[in-house]
């Protein structure tokens, strides 16, 4: 691991200032009004199956097609739905906090050339 010289950071951003300007502070509550409910129902959504597989046996093995099951479908389910948030959360990301961090960036790099 390497330390970069302060010389290399170009001048002086006072991050502590940075992450108190209001700028910052809608960037962090527009990532976090997708991110917690997000996780909250996504974790919810993964104990319900878990809580499914180990005490409704009978639910879970109900037959739906051939030797496809309840259980293996809730299952295959947790797949899609990971990739279900995902493709949402970079569809949020693109539309809502991308322009903002990018806005934010782009003036930090401009007090970074004066």
């Amino acid at each position: 691991m390497s330390i970069t010289p302060e010389s290399d950071l170009g001048p002086d951003i006072d991050f502590v200032k940075e992450q108190d300007s209001e700028e910052f502070k809608d960037l962090r509550k527009t990532h976090r009004s997708f991110a917690f409910p997000m996780a909250v129902i996504f974790l919810l959504w993964y104990f319900a199956y878990v809580l499914l597989a180990d005490y409704a046996h009978e639910f879970m093995s109900i037959k739906v097609w051939g030797n496809i099951n309840v259980g293996l479908l809730l299952g295959l389910l947790q797949f899609v739905s990971t990739f279900g948030i995902t493709a949402a959360y970079v569809s949020y990301s693109n539309r809502k906090i991308d322009p903002k961090a990018t806005a934010m960036r782009d003036r930090l790099e401009a007090q970074e050339g004066e």
